[in-house]
């Protein structure tokens, strides 16, 4: 299975909004600029997180993004099926039904095995990756990343983050 490179960005973006304060923002350029993403590239990740209810778009000059619930609440699942959609990662189009070989259909009344195995595997991944919040995603990084690495991310939040004056605090 290939997910795309907005996944990626999305996850690091929602990992990096969990470390703005209170109810503070962050401009999509500030991210796409951390993360050396294009702009228009990163927005269109950024719009499906937002439309999922992961983010929050807060509107006007002083905008941008923040997190919609607490680091939490918020699974990668939740990332993924956001940028990547609901549907399964494999589509079985029954082309054992088709070509020189097929016969009646009613010859195909069993499910098709590779469908059942690679639903099944599927199943797997979404589990493990609904048991991962990104509150723990963030600290684990706190904990395990390179100080120096933690060290500059931080600083990069702190120096584009932007206080708002209205709205209830981020619960993380």
């Amino acid at each position: 299975m290939k997910l795309g490179e907005g996944v990626e960005a999305a996850i690091h973006c929602a990992a990096m909004l969990a470390g703005v304060d209170g109810n503070s923002t962050m401009s999509g350029a500030a991210m796409a600029e951390a993360f050396g993403l294009s702009p228009s590239y990163l927005l269109k990740h950024l719009n499906q997180l937002t439309t999922a209810r992961i983010l929050e778009s807060v509107p006007g000059p002083a905008g941008g993004y923040r997190l919609a619930r607490a680091a939490e609440q918020i699974t990668l699942l939740d990332i993924v099926l956001a940028v990547e959609g609901r549907e399964p990662a494999f589509r079985c189009g029954e082309i054992r039904q088709r070509g020189p070989v097929k016969i009646d259909a009613s010859a195909y009344v069993k499910p098709c095995g590779i469908n059942a195995a690679m639903l099944k595997a599927e199943r797997a991944y979404r589990a493990a990756l609904a048991e991962v919040k990104l509150s723990d995603i963030v600290a684990d990084y706190a904990a395990e990343g390179d100080p120096r690495s933690f060290a500059a991310s931080c600083a990069f939040v702190e120096r584009h983050q932007r206080p708002q004056k209205s709205g209830p605090p981020k619960q993380i």
